[in-house]
């Protein structure tokens, strides 16, 4: 059967490094109070001028020469985010533009931190098709251009960055033990719209709005959406959480990591945290997590990952791979 497989990781965060300290100076909060419910301690937001598709073009670049691939030998770009350049063309093309790839297609995703997922899970079942060869898998976001920096409640908890890989189509023989994407599974249920969403939007409000959440729902409703798909994931494949070898999540809070991998009887040793380094980059957080377990020698070519993420919506996915 045709598999799409993953032949480089790259990632991108904007230079700018807000500690929990520095954000204490602007807004009512403490260190030892975000530290505490969240576990992050610094983030990353975008300069002046610095865009999303400038932030995603940095990681797909490094993607690229990761996997040494040439742009050219991109048809395909998904690019997942909900902080977009323009309300159209779609961010990706802005990238496709920037790279100077002229062929193929690129579209934008929105399923905000689960976007990573759907776009993988996009491109993966173009490639499967045969009807392309090579991708851009990319989540980027500057959530800083949303927040509201007088609510502390959550503008502590968000960051700016990108993250990419470059997939590959090839014929595999159709077993679990390939190498490539062995199964994804995503969901979706609007009628939670309230428990996390953006207050504006060209429709509605004619601005760009500000993000606002139900911290508590949405903890509570996380852990069991995340082992929903995941154990569809094992099922799909006959892997388990003993058998595999990384458990790469959205770095939403650290609490919410902890409690889903402890659920499912995931050991915190194959956990990979970025968290308390990225804070939440929606879209862009598990690729920076990947990239960074990818360059650190934790990830190695044969090992099992599984990822999963949960974002507004309600949207969440799981997506089980082998490098």
């Amino acid at each position: 059967m045709r598999r799409s497989r993953i032949l480089g990781f790259g990632s991108y965060l904007p230079a700018n490094r807000v500690t929990n300290e520095e954000l204490a100076k602007r807004v009512d909060t403490s260190d030892e109070w975000i530290t505490q419910r969240t576990g992050i301690m610094a983030r990353h937001v975008a300069a002046e001028g610095e865009t999303t598709s400038m932030l995603a073009t940095k990681a797909a670049e490094r993607a690229l020469a990761d996997a040494g691939v040439k742009a050219e030998d991109i048809d395909l770009i998904v690019l997942a985010t909900a902080t977009p350049d323009y309300t159209f063309p779609a961010t990706a093309t802005q990238v496709q533009a920037a790279l100077g790839i002229t062929k193929g297609v690129a579209f934008d995703v929105a399923a905000v931190c689960s976007g990573f997922v759907f776009a993988l899970t996009t491109a993966d079942k173009f490639l499967a098709s045969g009807s392309h060869k090579r991708a851009l898998v990319i989540g980027a976001e500057t959530f800083s251009r949303i927040l509201d920096w007088e609510d502390r409640t959550t503008c502590v908890l968000f960051g700016d960055g990108a993250g990419a890989v470059v997939l590959e189509a090839f014929e595999a023989a159709g077993t679990n033990e390939d190498v490539g994407i062995l199964t994804t599974h995503l969901r979706s249920d609007g009628r939670h719209r309230e428990k996390l969403y953006v207050d504006g939007g060209p429709s509605t409000t004619g601005t760009a709005g500000h993000l606002r959440m139900e911290g508590k729902e949405v903890f509570k409703h996380a852990v069991g959406m995340i082992t929903d798909v995941i154990t569809d994931a094992y099922a799909a494949t006959g892997y388990n959480s003993s058998t595999i070898d990384w458990f790469v999540p959205h770095q939403a809070n650290r609490r919410i990591i902890t409690a889903s991998a402890e659920k499912l009887g995931i050991s915190l040793d194959k956990v990979v945290l970025t968290v308390q380094d990225h804070g939440n980059t929606s879209a862009a957080s598990i690729p920076l997590a990947l990239d960074t377990a990818w360059r650190d020698g934790r990830l190695k070519r044969g090992q099992v990952v599984l990822i999963e993420a949960m974002g507004g919506g309600f949207t969440w996915g799981s997506a089980l791979f082998r490098l």
